[in-house]
Parts: structure tokens; C-alpha cells; sequence
């Protein structure tokens, strides 16, 4: 049983994934801000690393980023950020990448660097599933799971292709778009998790446009096993300048809601996916 299963399999709930981008605003208080967040009860982390051209990203995440490469952070630097991170509580860590990033580290070393680190699994945001295997034969050579992403327009075919590939949970984007906030959870959730399911047997996290406690409870009915949290968290940090206090607060208070929001498993879930 992988570390994800272990997760999954002991929670009577689906599990809360924040995402942050590491560094942002600076390595020491990122660091503190992840911290809080294991501390209100993230079950899974997923953490990015910052890059130049995060074409998945929307507007708050791309502004995460450039904070955080101002601030310094390098792959190498990342990589020690993980090691903090795990060394102050062992909790499942997600990478989320970009290619160009483990081909200029060297993707076999960055691999098995990361999983030194405390890493559990890496994502790599522009690598199409027909190029699975550039990560896929390094990543499990490593120890590591993986995860790919689907898309509400993926087809039936992909989506098992996508399921073959994934060791980890399948990432399961919510709407067509970039990452950032919504005022209303899209309706092609409901549908993808339920393709998902009928498809696959692997864990489904749903991420991208979550932005309120109703959004995670309305996924976590759907069926999904794990709702991930980004640009509304990152939104947080973005918000309060200079007040990294006002920023732990935020974020504890949020993912504590979020929490509490998110109903047991049971009938009326797979019900209503």
C-alpha cells in the first residue's frame, strides 16, 4: 500500500490538499505557513515549485511565483524546503513541476533527490499523458508514485491511458481554464468524477477553481477522494504584505472551515457523484 492509499484508506472523508508555491513570499515564511497548514489538518500537501512560465497557473499562482523567484528559491532550495517540512511532521508531499525544471536539474537526479527529501509524488504540469513515461519509468526507478492530471474535455480513451500511468491519485482539474478562484464550483466536477470512477479504481482529487468550504464539501460529495485548495490559500499571502501573522491566521482559519465543511463518506456521496 503506497503512502496515498495509506491516506485515503484511513480517512472516513475526503482528504484536504492545500497547494502552495514554495518560497512565496520568502523560504522562512513559507516554511512557517506550510507548517500551520499540517497543523490544521492538511492530510496531503502539494507543494510547487516556482517557475517563469507556469502555463497551467492563473493570475495569483503566477504572482506566487515570481515572489518566490525573487525571494531565491531554486530547485536545490526547494528540495531543502521538503526536508524541513518532513522533518517537522512525515506527511504525504506532492510535487507539482514544470518539465523544463527536471531536465535542467537532470530528471533521474532531481527524482531521486526528492525522494530523499520526504517526497511521495511528482506531477509535471506540461507533460502531456503521451509523454507519460519521460516520468513515469524515473519516478517509480525512484520510489516515487505518480500523478496526471484530466481535464472535463478528456476523452474516455485518455482517461484510462491517464489511469494506466498514474500510480498516485488521478489530478482532476474541475473546469477548462487555468488555476484561481470562482465564485461557483463548476459543473463539469460531477460528471468527470463520475466518468472517473466508472473508468478507474484509483484515488480522484479534484483541484482548480475550489475556493470556499461549500466548493470542497460540494466536490467531496461528488465522490472525490481529495480536494485540492491553491489560488484562494495563495490568495491569503497575496492579500497581507508584510504581515506573515496575519497570513497564518488566514490560512489556519480557512483550512480549518474547510475541514469541518467536508461530510463523512458514505451511501448519499457515491449517491450523489
Amino acid at each position: 500500500m503506497n503512502p496515498y492509499q495509506s491516506c485515503f484508506s484511513k480517512l472516513n472523508r475526503a482528504a484536504l490538499i492545500p497547494f502552495f508555491v514554495i518560497g512565496d513570499p520568502s523560504y522562512d515564511i513559507s516554511l512557517q505557513l506550510v507548517k500551520a497548514a499540517v497543523d490544521a489538518g492538511a492530510d496531503i500537501l502539494e507543494l510547487g515549485i516556482p517557475f517563469s512560465d507556469p502555463v497551467a497557473d492563473g493570475p495569483t499562482i503566477q504572482k506566487a511565483d515570481l515572489r518566490a523567484l525573487k525571494a531565491g528559491i531554486t530547485p536545490a532550495k526547494a528540495l531543502q524546503f521538503i526536508r524541513e517540512i518532513t522533518a517537522y511532521k512525515p506527511i504525504p508531499i506532492g510535487l507539482l513541476v514544470y518539465y523544463n525544471l527536471l531536465v535542467q536539474y537532470g530528471t533521474e537526479r532531481f527524482l531521486q533527490d526528492f525522494k530523499k527529501a520526504g517526497g511521495t509524488s511528482v506531477l509535471v504540469a506540461d507533460l502531456s499523458i503521451d509523454d507519460a513515461d519521460e516520468i513515469a519509468i524515473p519516478a517509480k526507478k525512484a520510489g516515487l508514485e505518480t500523478v496526471f492530471m484530466a481535464t472535463p474535455n478528456t476523452p474516455d480513451e485518455r482517461l484510462r491511458r491517464i489511469a494506466e500511468k498514474t500510480t498516485g491519485f488521478i489530478y482532476t482539474v474541475s473546469l477548462l481554464g487555468t488555476t484561481g478562484e470562482r465564485q461557483a464550483l463548476s459543473n463539469a466536477v460531477r460528471p468527470l468524477v463520475a466518468r472517473l470512477k466508472r473508468l478507474t479504481d484509483k484515488p480522484v482529487c479534484v483541484g482548480f477553481g475550489i475556493s470556499t468550504p461549500q466548493h470542497a464539501c460540494e466536490v467531496a460529495r461528488a465522490g472525490a477522494d481529495g480536494v485540492i485548495i491553491g489560488s484562494r490559500i495563495v490568495k491569503f499571502i497575496e492579500e497581507a504584505p508584510d504581515n506573515p501573522e496575519k497570513m497564518r491566521e488566514n490560512i489556519t482559519r480557512f483550512l480549518s472551515e474547510v475541514r469541518a465543511a467536508l461530510p463523512p463518506k458514505g451511501p448519499t456521496a457515491k449517491t450523489d457523484a
